[in-house]
């Protein structure tokens, strides 16, 4: 897989992705690697060739961006992301709690705590909750 020149993985994840480019990684982290036309059908089923061009776009600017990548030695040519979608909800919250929050995790914790969570919700964190107490 060919990077963009000078990027390596541990450079940092972006802390936004504009909702089309996010998109586009939605897929590449569910079935990867893939083409542009699949890509394109994937997102615009029965779409036009504008459609094409625009993945096309969001490609180039997510290789920009370091986010994908592409796969050498493939014809047509494949993308895969270089960036995995843990390491990018981890940027946008610590963008969001910076942001909003000044920096304090009470206000956004707080907020998340008063949803309706599943039983499996609620026993993941509490098991999070005791190994945070174990450290």
């Amino acid at each position: 897989m060919s990077r963009k020149p000078g990027h390596t993985p541990s450079d940092p994840v972006p802390a936004d992705v504009p909702d089309a480019e996010l998109a586009v990684l939605e897929q590449l982290w569910a079935s990867a690697p893939r083409t542009v036309r699949q890509l394109t059908d994937a997102l615009y089923p029965g779409g036009k060739a504008a459609h094409y061009g625009t993945v096309q776009k969001l490609l180039q600017r997510l290789e920009a961006r370091g986010c994908v990548g592409r796969v050498e030695g493939r014809s047509p040519l494949e993308f895969e992301p270089l960036v995995a979608r843990d390491d990018l909800v981890a940027r946008r919250v610590d963008a969001v709690v910076e942001k909003l929050c000044a920096g304090s995790l009470t206000p956004l914790l707080s907020h998340l705590a008063r949803r309706e969570l599943r039983d499996d919700e609620v026993d993941a964190l509490r098991a999070l909750l005791r190994d945070l107490e174990g450290r």
